[in-house]
């Protein structure tokens, strides 16, 4: 959950599906008081489903427990609805990623159901702050430990450092659980998904100091062409959101144009992010053709290409599944 290009807050919050707050409006908040793009009044609905893509493609990272399964607290859509929606629309596989352990522990149920559906389990890097000062990280760490055991879970994350919504009290604690989180995906040959919100220097040091995993994912890849340039010169895997297609993030256009084809990825975080025309609307899985046919014309390819890349890049990422 990388919320890139927005000031705007949600509001009306009533429920709290931890650590997100469903909103009354349809949105979703968290208790760090992040900036994401809410529903605007009257458009709070859910987004019309787009054209299908030429070529089946997957959903590197998305949030199904807080996109769909909120009932009246929120748009609301069952996850068999969802996954149903996004294969209309060519968007066959995803990834559900888990944010604490409740999130972890939903993703290797719901990976266990749906086979279209794999796992990645991990404590967020605001929940480290918060976890440490209670006293309880030990005790949700191993909770995660012992389900990344699990065969439907193919990666650990999303982990990182986030140095947005977290004050310099609170870095040691992301620091400690990131390494934490990179010698877990080590030891079981897992795939790291990290979430980088503005410190993008500190991640590239604890990755080299800690020695990185053998698979590396930035998820919704927020950094210009010098982040692109590192990830390229170690094989680290770029996934591309929403935000690419906001106008004012012409420096994630110019990473996108430069990457390497081969560590190309295509993610909605889901619900949040959802790309233009839709911003400031519930996203989700099924969007992922808006974005990357945005990705496409970047890039200069034919939306056709770029899918079939782009599928490849996740099975090589994440393992086929």
């Amino acid at each position: 959950m990388t919320p890139n290009g927005s000031s705007e807050r949600f509001s009306s919050c009533v429920q709290t599906v931890h650590p997100f707050v469903i909103c009354h409006d349809g949105g979703v908040s968290d208790p760090y008081q992040a900036s994401r793009a809410s529903p605007r009044p009257g458009v709070g609905s859910w987004p019309e489903l787009p054209e299908p893509l030429p070529s089946p493609v997957p959903d590197s990272h998305c949030h199904l427990d807080i996109a769909y399964d909120v009932g009246k607290h929120g748009p609301g859509l069952s996850v068999d609805e969802a996954l149903r929606q996004s294969a209309a629309v060519g968007v066959t596989r995803v990834v559900q990623v888990g944010y604490d352990v409740a999130s972890s522990r939903f993703g290797v149920e719901v990976a266990t159901k749906h086979r279209q559906v794999v796992a990645a389990v991990a404590l967020h890097p605001n929940e480290a702050p918060r976890l440490a000062a209670s006293g309880t990280f030990d005790e949700a760490f191993a909770e995660i430990d012992a389900l990344a055991a699990d065969e439907r879970v193919v990666a650990i994350g999303e982990t990182g450092l986030d140095h947005f919504r977290t004050g310099p009290e609170g870095l040691h604690a992301q620091e400690e659980s990131f390494r934490r989180h990179i010698a877990l995906a080590k030891a079981l040959g897992k795939t790291l998904v990290i979430h980088d919100r503005d410190a993008h220097d500190d991640v590239i040091r604890v990755l080299h100091g800690e020695g990185a995993p053998d698979r590396v994912v930035f998820h919704c890849f927020s950094g210009g062409t010098e982040l692109a340039a590192q990830c390229a010169e170690h094989g680290w895997f770029m996934s591309f959101a929403g935000p690419v297609t906001f106008k004012a993030n012409d420096h994630l256009r110019e990473a996108l144009a430069v990457a390497p084809a081969d560590l190309l990825l295509v993610e909605t975080d889901a619900p949040f992010l959802a790309p233009l025309p839709h911003r400031g609307r519930p996203n989700a899985s099924y969007l992922i053709p808006v974005t990357l046919r945005a990705m496409a014309q970047v890039r200069g390819v034919a939306i056709e290409e770029l899918a079939r890349t782009v599928t490849v890049n996740t099975e090589r990422a994440f393992s086929p599944w």
